[in-house]
């Protein structure tokens, strides 16, 4: 599933891989890769081979699961299809409380006590998905784990999740898209080495001219 899942987002771009001529980040980090998952939604065919992953995941990972709870906003369309395939209630958390009406953060009817499993697209650092969990927790739910699409595996990332408790499971990954790449000669299999550099150490731009 790994590698089949890393092809499918390589094909599309929703993983893009430049190491010659590195993205920058908002923060200013000079990054070889830009992930993008939201296209996996546009494409059919890869749409539902991560759909029917993240459910098979969850099914098999989570059997206990009671709800399907989407990260927004990128988790929402994935934790509702989902959903759909496991025919259990879904819902969604709010970066934010609303202003308005109800106040809402958490999107959907969870009731204290609940099984949930998180819907993530992509977990860098973790900050925004540990968010989400503390959320979900603080209403009384029983956060089992979450489900993402793509991680970097970054040490911070890797950390957050450890010291929050909560275990994440990945379709794919970042070296599993780096073997993927060099087999099809995306990238060559010297970049490899200068690749997991920067994820190692995002803030070390060394790896730029190894």
């Amino acid at each position: 599933m790994n590698k089949l899942i890393s092809k499918d987002l390589l094909s599309i771009g929703a993983v893009f891989l430049r190491p010659e001529d590195p993205f920058t980040w908002a923060s200013g980090i000079k990054s070889p890769i830009y992930c993008d998952n939201r296209l996996t939604l546009t494409d059919v065919k890869v749409r539902n081979d991560v759909e029917k992953a993240i459910a098979q995941t969850v099914k098999e990972k989570y059997p206990q699961a009671e709800v399907l709870m989407g990260t927004s906003t990128a988790g929402i369309a994935h934790a509702a299809i989902a959903a759909h395939i496991l025919q259990l209630p879904m819902g969604y958390v709010r970066s934010g409380a609303k202003d308005h009406g109800r106040g809402n953060q958490i999107e959907g009817k969870l009731e204290k006590g609940q099984k949930v499993v998180v819907i993530e697209d992509l977990i860098s650092t973790g900050g925004s998905v540990i968010e989400v969990v503390n959320v979900l927790r603080e209403a009384g739910a029983q956060v089992l784990g979450i489900v993402s699409i793509y991680t970097y595996g970054m040490q911070k990332g890797i950390d957050r999740l450890r010291e929050a408790e909560v275990e994440n499971t990945s379709l794919t990954d970042f070296e599993t898209t780096l073997e993927v790449a060099a087999e099809s000669g995306y990238i060559k299999a010297e970049d490899i080495d200068r690749l997991i550099a920067f994820r190692n150490n995002p803030s070390d731009e060394s790896w730029i001219n190894k």
